[in-house]
């Protein structure tokens, strides 16, 4: 396409539109006239970051801190989530991410807390069982007097 003088090179079967197009007359040096074709095209770039699956959360989960198979849903969460953000619905892998990270959340929560309270019960079952046996050392050990 000669627009001025000179080619415009489009890619594509597209054809650029009149209002993004100007076609200005320069005086080059000497007084001579230049023709040039400026092209204005202004595209806004956003970039959104794409939505997180928490799989690697979600299979550690599942392995080391299953509990009531809360990793286990994580996990379903989890690939569905990827599934959606594959096929490209960003909504539907947001929506199951979120709740992935929900149950990852609960499960950690509910994990940490099982295994504080089992340390803190054996350790004063271990207290109590110790103090039977010195109660009952002492009790029956010859000479006590009793």
């Amino acid at each position: 396409m000669p627009v001025g003088g000179s080619y415009l090179y489009t890619t594509g079967p597209y054809e650029p539109l009149k209002e993004e197009m100007e076609v200005g007359v320069l005086s080059g040096p000497h007084g001579t006239d230049i023709d040039s074709a400026m092209v204005n095209m202004s595209t806004v770039t956003t970039y959104q970051q794409p939505p997180r699956d928490h799989i690697a959360w979600s299979v550690f989960n599942t392995l080391f801190l299953n509990f009531c198979c809360l990793g286990l849903m994580a996990l379903v969460f989890s690939v569905k989530a990827r599934d959606r953000k594959a096929v490209g619905d960003i909504n539907g892998a947001t929506s199951y991410g979120s709740r992935a990270k929900c149950l990852n959340i609960t499960t950690l929560v509910l994990s940490l807390l099982f295994l504080v309270l089992l340390v803190t019960g054996v350790i004063a079952v271990t207290n109590v069982m110790r103090q039977q046996y010195e109660d009952n050392r002492n009790f029956y050990e010859p000479g006590s007097g009793k």
